[in-house]
This record gives structure tokens, C-alpha cells and sequence, in this order.
């Protein structure tokens, strides 16, 4: 049979499409600035299994009794790692599933990697970086983190949180995810250094979260939840065991992670939901980098990212914006499997950024914060120390002998971002607030 012709156009473009696709999200393109490139490890991938017993499962809450029982709950945790690796070892490529629209399926999808499976870890004395997903989200879809802050020298845990089913009852939906984000992180942040032993150093743990797991990571990471605001009361019955982890409930300890030394939140939810007041936000002592889209129609950019940049005064803070964007702002771009449906493909894509340029972003802001706050380096804080809030207003005469690719070095009058390229500096905010004295 005779093949259609297709326009020459067409054919590159689906090329094109072919060789991204096989690109692992981790390995920023040619325009990502400076910081976000990968580092200099290879990396390795494994998965371990903890149970925590006799935990709190409101799936099982009976609304007729009001009985909650208590079963072991198990968690699968996703470890990216420094290692040592065979150039003849082949990379992994992940596989997992989102939630579908309704009524469909669950949406399966393929992620390439560079990670080696079980590789053997290389070094010792890591910092730690525990990440949580969004809701029902699972951990393959951050590989563009994990992988390329495991290739700089950090040990990675992501969590999978195993979310109820939004389509069971309401009281579980609002009230389940709240309970056990930052149980959950509390849990792997104690169990993980016996694991890991000297692989990593149990001094130095940060955690990062992007939208439910934004919540549990500032929870987790110092903020304490308003024992009479909304996100409890909301739940009807099982709002109460969330109760617990509130500002002085006996769980509060179980739900904190001690001397954690940084965080890092990508449209975090709960402020729409007043789960933290003045008093709870004060309480984050640790250095903080928000990171949010000013058009976020999930959690809202100013009850969320900007109210806790505004509130957590005695953290080191920085706040992030893309303006224009939405809420998709911590997972990688869209997997093949998910562009037929805008429903799969939303889970990721902006409408307006691209996701791999956000990305990319994120990864340089994210090296930059991480080096100081785990690392107790100052060599990369001029790349957080803007010149101009705006990243629009930064300016950088042309040097016809500049490589058109050179990154901004933000000295001699250059005030583009340092590590952005000419032209790409665009549509980004950075605020910087020192803690109260």
C-alpha cells in the first residue's frame, strides 16, 4: 500500500517530538539557565517498602458510627542517589499511573530516565531531600527533580502517599490527605537515617512538596495547623483526628520533621483552606523557597504561596512567581501517553509556560537555595540575590562578541538574572524577606 505523503514540515516536527520524548525530564534543554544543568554523579534508583502500624485509616471512617479503624499502613518510597555505574548499565524508564476523568481509568504513562536501577551508591554523608507529591499524584512524575538533585550530590526520598479516591466519601477526600501528608513525612524523615546509614547525614534533610505535598512539607517542616480553622472543621468526624496534629494536639510532634534545614513548596494548598493562621506560619524557622503561578485556579497564589511568603516571618524566605501561570508547576513534562486527553495532559502542561522551561527554572532556583541551606555554601547565593524583583526589567546591552548563548554574569552593569540567557529572563518574580531580627 501506497504510504500518504507528508509535508516535509510535518515530518521534522514529528521527529522532533520523538527525540524529546525519549529525553530524560531531568537533562534540561539548551535554554534552561545556568544552575539547572545536571550535576557531575551518576545516579542511581531504588525502591523500598515501610510500614507504619496501627495508623489512623480514615478510608475506613464510618460516618453512621463514627468509628475510624486502625491499620498498618505501608509506604513505598522512591530513593535517586549518587552512585557508581557501567556506561554499559541501561537506564531505567519509570512507569506509572494518574488519575483519569471520570469515569475513565486510570491514565498510564512511561517516563524516561537516566537513573540505573540498584546501582551501587557512591560516597557517604549526602544530605537528604525527602519530596512529597501532589494529590494523587505519585513520585515518577518529579523525576525531573529527583534525578538531577541526586546527580548533585543529594540522596532523594520520594514518598508515595496513596491517596483515597476523590470519588469516595467527602469527609475522607477533605480530610485524609491533611492527616497523613505530614504524618507521613515525619515517619520517613525518623525511619530513613537507619536505613541509609552513612550514606547520608541525618543532620542535613530538606524537604519539598509541590501542592498537597507543599502543604505537608510546610506543616511537616515547622508550620502549626490552626486547631480551629477550617481545614479541621471541614472534615466533619475525621476532621477531628487532624485535630491531633494541630497546635497542640498529642500527634503535633509525630507531624514535624526536628532540624530540618530547608524547604521548598510548589503551589502549596492549605491556605485557601486557612490551614495555618499568623501564629502557626510564625512558627517555620527554617530557610523557605515558595514557587507558584500567580494564576493558580487549584490552591490560589495569594491565600497560598504569597500568604505563607507573607506570614512565615522568621523563616529565610523567597518567593518564586511565573505570572500568567497556572497550578501545573512541579511535574515534568507531558509523557506521550497522556497528550490524547486535555484532562491527562492538564495534570502537567500550562497553558500558557512551557513545562520543561519551568522546569528548568525551578532547577536552578532550587540548586541555588539547597547550596546554602544543606550545603553551608555561599558561592551560589548571587544567583538568588537579584538585581530587579521583575525579571522583565533586568538589562543587558549587546556584546556583539558575546556567544549568543552566554548565561548573564550580573556584574558591569548587567542586571538580567544572573545565569539566564539574553531574552529569556521573562515573566518570573523573586522576593527575598529576611527573618524578623
Amino acid at each position: 500500500m501506497t504510504r500518504p505523503f507528508l509535508p516535509l514540515a510535518i515530518i521534522l516536527s514529528l521527529a522532533s517530538s520523538a527525540v524529546f520524548a525519549a529525553s530524560p525530564p531531568s537533562r534540561p534543554g539548551v535554554d534552561a539557565p545556568e544552575l539547572a544543568a545536571l550535576g557531575t554523579h551518576a545516579v542511581g534508583y531504588k525502591s523500598l517498602t515501610l510500614i507504619e502500624p496501627q495508623q489512623v485509616n480514615l478510608e475506613l471512617f464510618d460516618p453512621k458510627t463514627g468509628a475510624i479503624p486502625k491499620t498498618d499502613r505501608t509506604l513505598r518510597i522512591d530513593i535517586w542517589y549518587p552512585a557508581t555505574t557501567s556506561k554499559r548499565a541501561k537506564p531505567i524508564t519509570y512507569s506509572s499511573e494518574f488519575r483519569g476523568e471520570p469515569p475513565r481509568p486510570a491514565a498510564a504513562f512511561t517516563v524516561p530516565g537516566l537513573a540505573i536501577k540498584n546501582a551501587k551508591p557512591e560516597g557517604s554523608g549526602h544530605p537528604l531531600v525527602i519530596v512529597s507529591h501532589g494529590y494523587s499524584n505519585t513520585p515518577i512524575g518529579m523525576t525531573w527533580l529527583t534525578e538531577n538533585l541526586a546527580s548533585k550530590g543529594y540522596v532523594v526520598a520520594a514518598i508515595y502517599h496513596q491517596d483515597p479516591d476523590p470519588d469516595r466519601s467527602s469527609a475522607v477526600v477533605r480530610s485524609a490527605p491533611f492527616l497523613r501528608r505530614p504524618l507521613d513525612i515525619g515517619f520517613v524523615a525518623r525511619t530513613l537515617p537507619a536505613l541509609l546509614g552513612e550514606q547520608i547525614d541525618p543532620t542535613k534533610v530538606a524537604l519539598i512538596g509541590y501542592s498537597m505535598g507543599g502543604y505537608g512539607v510546610v506543616t511537616a517542616g515547622g508550620a502549626s495547623l490552626d486547631a480551629n480553622g477550617p481545614t479541621i472543621r471541614f472534615g466533619g468526624g475525621p476532621g477531628l483526628e487532624v485535630a491531633k496534629i494541630a497546635k497542640g494536639g498529642p500527634d503535633e510532634a509525630l507531624s514535624k520533621v526536628a532540624g530540618v534545614k530547608a524547604i521548598v513548596a510548589m503551589a502549596p494548598a492549605g491556605g485557601s483552606m486557612g490551614a495555618w493562621n499568623a501564629e502557626g506560619l510564625a512558627n517555620i524557622k527554617a530557610p523557605m523557597l515558595l514557587i507558584a503561578g500567580d494564576h493558580d485556579q487549584t490552591v490560589d497564589y495569594k491565600t497560598g504561596a504569597k500568604a505563607i511568603f507573607g506570614g512565615a516571618v522568621n523563616s529565610d524566605r523567597y518567593l518564586l512567581t511565573f505570572r500568567e501561570a497556572g497550578h501545573s508547576v512541579g511535574l515534568g513534562p507531558v509523557p506521550e501517553e497522556m497528550i490524547g486527553q486535555l484532562w491527562d495532559q492538564d495534570w502537567f502542561a500550562d497553558p500558557i509556560w512551557r513545562t520543561d522551561r519551568i522546569n528548568a527554572i525551578n532547577l536552578h532556583f532550587i540548586t541555588a537555595f539547597l547550596n546554602r541551606a544543606l550545603n553551608g555554601k555561599s558561592d551560589l547565593d548571587s544567583y538568588l540575590n537579584v538585581a530587579t524583583i521583575a525579571s522583565d526589567d533586568g538589562v543587558w546591552a549587546y556584546d556583539p562578541k558575546a556567544p549568543y548563548g552566554a548565561y548573564s554574569t550580573a556584574t558591569n552593569g548587567v542586571t538580567v538574572w544572573k545565569g539566564f540567557q539574553r531574552r529569556h529572563a521573562r515573566g518570573l518574580e523573586l522576593r527575598h524577606a529576611a527573618p524578623m531580627p
